[in-house]
């Protein structure tokens, strides 16, 4: 079981930052394989419904990479820098559903200015809106 107390918007906007480093080096990597794979420019106009396929892989990789380091340790990268964790309500690691859910909810809550995130401010467990959705908490990790 996983001790600590409920995030932070600050904590976990750095983690999300850390992480989008990581990831547009990824995203880098795979834009320069379909670049190479198509031996010219990718655009929307020259791509056709290939460019379809590309986006899609893209949202595969980003949410990949959250889902895959939830479930196998609760942390990404920089979650791991701001001593933070993800698990489910029970203080359990993430199986496939609870990690893929949390990875839809938590695009919804970002989108809109972060509002289902800053939403954690008037909760009363201080969970964020897809927190709640998925059952699952972020937390601050406390101790050494």
């Amino acid at each position: 079981m996983i001790s600590g107390t409920s995030a932070g918007f600050a904590r976990r906007l750095a983690a999300l930052l850390y992480d989008s480093l990581l990831l547009a080096a990824l995203l880098t990597i795979y834009t320069a394989a379909w670049v190479f794979a198509r031996h010219g420019a990718l655009t929307e106009q020259s791509a056709g419904a290939w460019w379809y396929a590309y986006r899609a892989g893209e949202l595969v990789l980003i949410g990949g990479y959250y889902v895959l380091n939830w479930m196998r340790s609760g942390q990404t990268l920089g979650m791991r820098a701001w001593r933070l964790r993800v698990v489910s309500d029970s203080g359990r690691a993430l199986d496939l559903a609870s990690a893929l859910l949390r990875f839809v909810c938590g695009l919804l809550a970002w989108a809109p200015a972060a509002l289902g995130v800053l939403w954690l401010y008037v909760d009363s467990e201080h969970l964020a809106l897809h927190d709640r959705l998925s059952k699952t908490r972020m937390l601050r990790l406390t101790g050494s």
